[in-house]
């Protein structure tokens, strides 16, 4: 992609019903995080006017799978005769799913697995009934993760993952029939892959909770106290495991290990810290300021170069530890060009 010229991208336009511009530009994400939440508000206005597509999304209390086959588009007529595709999806509101209809598919899908999540949840409740009482060094885990959040949000947190692996693999069911053979699937494995999830857990918040007591031995040296701060605060939120990609998961225990090292040689040699900082300085702060423009939209060439600054982290401040592919500054300042092509 680096090597085309600019014109070559796409560029976008949003205009509004009355042929107005309001927005235009070649980064689609940028400006679907500009325009997403109103169009989205405008167009679940047109789907409760047609009253085909109501009823469809009529049911309020979903606890099983009760919504027949579920259509992958909508269409959703408009009172001047054209139509506009939609996407479905089962809503998860706690005890219970509703459905909705998304104009974007990706947030569709976003919504769509956790609403199948909840299902799935409810539909083996005995099996996560044992799991909450017998998941692996529950209890040790839940004093590491203390300053994060309750014993019960990792837990369930914990589960959730578990329910993912066990039975949500692609495709997804669509009617009564494939959901019921995930839940048989997924309750013959859910046990298993419950106590894989329980010990990764470990793995992190183990090196986490090891870093975050040495962490005060930086407060001197500012940039780097910040510096490893925010990316602590990033790598392990409350809500690591359900927010961490699990493929990503596994890296994590590295990633921390990496930023104990850094904090070991700190107080050899406070001059290299800051020297390899400011290296990496003006990468972060482009993907901050990219982040922020996004207000929250979801950007997976953002998230790829999230994961490639923490790799490079590990290049420079703990070499020993390795990384799976060659990553230097060069290489990411070259990767980011490509991106705002």
């Amino acid at each position: 992609l680096e090597t085309l010229p600019a014109h070559l991208f796409m560029s976008f336009k949003v205009i509004d019903e009355h042929g107005r511009m309001l927005g235009a530009g070649r980064n689609l994400a940028q400006i679907r995080a500009e325009f997403g939440k109103q169009a989205q508000a405008t167009f679940q206005q047109l789907a409760t006017r047609d009253q085909e597509v109501a009823s469809t999304l009529a049911q309020d209390t979903i606890t099983s799978w009760s919504v027949g086959a579920l259509p992958e588009l909508l269409e959703i007529r408009r009172k001047d005769g054209q139509s506009v595709m939609g996407y479905p999806a089962l809503v998860d509101q706690g005890a219970h799913c509703t459905l909705d209809v998304y104009d974007d598919p990706q947030a569709a899908r976003e919504a769509h697995q956790l609403g199948l999540r909840r299902l799935l949840r409810l539909a083996l409740r005995d099996q996560v009934k044992f799991l909450e009482k017998n998941l692996h060094d529950l209890t040790k885990l839940g004093m590491w993760y203390l300053p994060l959040g309750t014993q019960e949000k990792l837990r369930d947190q914990i589960i959730d993952c578990a329910i993912d692996r066990a039975c949500l693999s692609e495709p997804w069911p669509t009617d009564a029939d494939a959901f019921e053979q995930r839940r048989q699937e997924g309750k013959a494995k859910l046990g298993l892959l419950a106590q894989e999830v329980s010990r990764l857990a470990g793995s992190i918040l183990e090196p986490w909770a090891a870093v975050m007591r040495k962490l005060p031995q930086a407060k001197p040296h500012t940039g780097t106290y910040q510096d490893l701060q925010q990316q602590l605060g990033s790598l392990v939120p409350a809500d690591f495991i359900a927010r961490t990609p699990y493929g990503q998961l596994g890296h994590l225990p590295r990633y921390l290990k990496a930023a104990l090292a850094r904090l070991d040689k700190l107080r050899a040699d406070p001059a290299r810290d800051a020297r390899l900082m400011a290296e990496m300085a003006p990468l972060i702060t482009q993907y901050s300021r990219a982040r922020v423009a996004r207000k929250g939209a979801s950007d997976p060439g953002l998230d790829e170069f999230r994961w490639m600054l923490e790799e490079l982290r590990v290049a420079l401040f703990a070499q020993e530890l390795r990384t799976p592919a060659p990553v230097s500054v060069k290489r990411l300042q070259k990767a980011w060009e490509a991106m705002q092509r």
